[in-house]
């Protein structure tokens, strides 16, 4: 930044602060056009820059405009139609606890025990609901190990990956980039696999080979990497990385949040203390 460049942002400053003494305490009132504006130039500077800078409205108030207008971009209650109610979220939890810690009842035992409880589900209903958290019926049930028991058997060779995206300002505008990470989760250790505003299946094959490289891959000595659902996962070869390094894929049971409860965890710390200052 050269002198000239200075002096007029130092202007700017003074100006700002003599038109807000001519406005006393009255206050302000912006439009969305104002608001998308100033959001906007507010992110790119970081909270402590704008607490130096801004005497129109607080950087809390910035910010908070920012985040409400990346959150609009990607709001479709507007495009929502009705249906059929769906089961609450307490009765779904409970039919799925019944299940797991009765692995012999079927859908006739798990129906009396909620009209016990003083809840009325049709049998259709408490299928559907096992089927959608990747429940067996009642025989598949008992003859296979819970995702819980496989997991403390195999702790110490596995690694979770899971994806989350970050909202970045270019010059094309807000943009979307996805992130893959990695977790090995018996030591923690975290690795950043990819970074793309185009993920496809090229990319993520690349991503496979990089992961199960014979020198210094995450997945080297290990047997499972673990995934949840996202399309992306699909179309990665898996049969080379198995055939090469024993390898296996494995997705997660639908609806577990909890299983992946660390790679969460560590995607949040990530946004958090690594992409704040460079969005």
């Amino acid at each position: 930044m050269n002198q000239q460049q200075q002096h007029a942002i130092e202007y700017l400053r003074e100006e700002n602060r003599v038109l807000r003494a001519q406005l006393g305490g009255r206050r302000l009132r912006f439009n969305d056009d104002q608001r998308r504006s100033l959001a906007v130039k507010a992110r790119l500077l970081g909270r402590k820059m704008l607490a130096e800078m801004a005497t129109i409205v607080t950087p809390q108030t910035l910010l908070g405009w920012h985040r409400k207008l990346i959150a609009n971009k990607y709001d479709g209650s507007a495009r929502r139609s009705p249906g059929r109610p769906a089961t609450g979220k307490e009765i779904e939890e409970l039919v799925v606890r019944l299940a797991s810690e009765n692995r012999s009842w079927g859908y006739v035992r798990i129906q009396g025990a909620l009209s016990n409880l003083g809840h009325e589900l049709a049998h259709g209903t408490i299928a559907n609901i096992l089927k959608r958290n990747a429940i067996e019926p009642a025989p598949e049930r008992i003859r296979k190990t819970t995702w819980k028991e496989f997991l403390v058997q195999h702790w110490e060779q596995i690694v979770a990956a899971d994806f989350f995206t970050v909202e970045v300002w270019t010059r094309q505008g807000l943009r979307r980039f996805m992130v893959l990470f990695c977790i090995e989760l018996s030591t923690r250790r975290v690795q950043i696999a990819g970074i793309s505003a185009a993920a496809n299946g090229l990319w993520m094959s690349q991503i496979a080979r990089n992961l199960t490289d014979a020198d210094d891959g995450l997945l080297k000595g290990k047997r499972y990497l673990i995934n949840d659902r996202d399309p992306l996962f699909g179309g990665v070869s898996v049969n080379a990385p198995r055939d090469r390094y024993g390898v296996c894929k494995t997705t997660t049971p639908v609806a577990e949040p909890e299983q992946l409860r660390r790679a969460i965890r560590t995607h949040h710390s990530i946004r958090t203390h690594h992409f704040r200052t460079h969005h």
